[in-house]
């Protein structure tokens, strides 16, 4: 079984914790993890781009002029996409840019983000993470105790208002709940500081 050390809130080490090894300590499986994130980043798209064609466009209710006997060009419309203000071909519409992956590879792919985290050593376990007071000095102060300047992910059991609006000011930090874990956010931080009791919540889930 993997084994991570266990700090307090100033950075001190108080002991050693064992994690699941079906959860933390999975081979890590790079494709699912791209194909996750793309999900994940595709499906936050609005989609709500649009063109109009030329059955949209204002205008063009009669031919421009007659067919024969000017020595212009054709022209049956001023919707045609050949004329300037005239309709768009093939441009985009509303459309969602989300797609399916099985409820099994997503939690997988959690798997695998969390595991990879734990081999490289920024898998951060926490007892007792939470502020006195929303205050930012403190969460500056706890990531100069454990000498860590990179990106930051909070995570917590359970929504916690003081460690929220404590992270929430510092560039490249975020808190986030056991529940509300997702690949792109674990892989989109250099470090995950993980509240002890976090654990329990995520072993319950995934195991």
């Amino acid at each position: 079984m993997p084994t991570v050390a266990v700090y307090d809130i100033a950075g001190g080490k108080i002991g050693d914790m064992e994690l699941n090894e079906n959860i933390f300590g999975v081979e890590v499986n790079e494709g699912l993890l791209h194909q996750a994130v793309v999900l994940q980043l595709a499906s936050q798209r609005l989609g709500t781009h649009s063109t109009k064609t030329r059955g949209f466009v204002k205008g063009g209710g009669r031919k421009p002029w007659r067919q024969k006997g000017t020595g212009r060009a054709r022209a049956g419309s001023r919707r045609s996409p050949v004329w300037v203000g005239g309709g768009t071909v093939f441009g985009p519409h509303p459309r969602k840019y989300g797609f399916k992956m099985p409820r099994k590879q997503r939690r997988l792919a959690i798997k695998c983000a969390l595991s990879d985290k734990v081999k490289s050593g920024d898998f951060l376990v926490v007892d007792g993470l939470n502020f006195d007071a929303p205050k930012t000095k403190q969460a500056v102060k706890m990531l100069g105790d454990f000498n860590v300047s990179d990106k930051s992910l909070f995570v917590t059991a359970e929504f916690l208002e003081n460690v929220e609006k404590s992270v929430r000011n510092i560039q490249g930090a975020k808190a986030i709940t056991a529940q509300g874990l997702n690949v792109y956010d674990i892989l989109n931080h250099n470090k995950l500081f993980v509240a002890k009791d976090a654990i329990n919540r995520i072993e319950e889930v995934f195991a």
